[in-house]
This record gives structure tokens, C-alpha cells and sequence, in this order.
């Protein structure tokens, strides 16, 4: 079977195999995400608008599979977080909703995606 892989210590320190690389679970810190973006459908909609210049109310229910209540919810509390805007208007005679990613949306939803890419990479021990 041969010898184990080992990986060598900056410092100084013996060399340890390379199977025991993985933090444990005392040694890993998890990062204090952003809670306003971190709830499944917030990040849903912050992430949709990332790559989007805009998005309608009814393009971004049919895309997250939710309620108007739940959309409408989640929207607002991104919306008073100074995340994104809501401008309502008419097309013609039919009301509409739609909605676009703020500088401090855009900031906020590239810092939660750099801390989860590090802690993913942490956990996985990539780095």
C-alpha cells in the first residue's frame, strides 16, 4: 500500500498525512454571514438580480417558485436594507412591480459569496 502522503508545516512542526487535513469541528470558524441575504429566498432574489438588470415581480415568483406573500415579504425587507429597489409603475393600464440590485445590494451579495467560498474552501481544505 505504500506510505502515506504527508503534507509538510510552515512551522516547523512535524509533517502530518495528508487524510488528517480537514479542520476539526473545534478549529473551524464559521463566519458571521450576512442574515439578510443568507435566508433561502432573499438570497434567491439578490442573487437573480446580480445577473439581471432588472427583474419584474412575476419573473422573479415564477423563477423562486413562491407566493406573492412570501415574494412581497422578502422583497420589502431587502428593499429597507437599502439592497434593492422597488419601482412600481403601468404598462398601459396593468400595474407593474420590478425590481433592481443597489451598489449596496451588489456589495453586500459579493461579501456573503467571498465568505461562503472561503469557508467552503476551508472545510474542503483547498486553500
Amino acid at each position: 500500500m505504500g506510505k502515506p502522503k504527508l503534507r509538510t508545516r510552515s512551522d516547523g512542526e512535524a509533517p502530518v498525512p495528508v487524510h488528517s487535513r480537514r479542520p476539526s469541528p473545534e478549529h473551524l470558524e464559521v463566519p458571521e454571514f450576512d442574515r439578510l441575504i443568507h435566508e433561502r429566498i432573499r438570497l434567491g432574489i439578490v442573487s437573480a438580480l446580480a445577473v439581471n438588470d432588472s427583474l419584474s415581480f412575476n419573473d422573479l415568483k415564477r423563477v423562486l417558485k413562491t407566493t406573492d406573500g412570501n415574494l412581497s415579504v422578502h422583497a420589502r425587507k431587502l428593499e429597507e436594507a437599502g439592497y434593492v429597489r422597488c419601482s412600481k409603475f403601468f404598462d398601459g393600464r396593468i400595474p407593474r412591480t420590478e425590481y433592481r440590485l443597489l451598489p449596496g445590494g451588489r456589495r453586500a451579495f459579493e461579501q456573503y459569496l467571498n465568505q461562503m467560498a472561503d469557508f467552503i474552501a476551508t472545510t474542503r481544505d483547498e486553500r
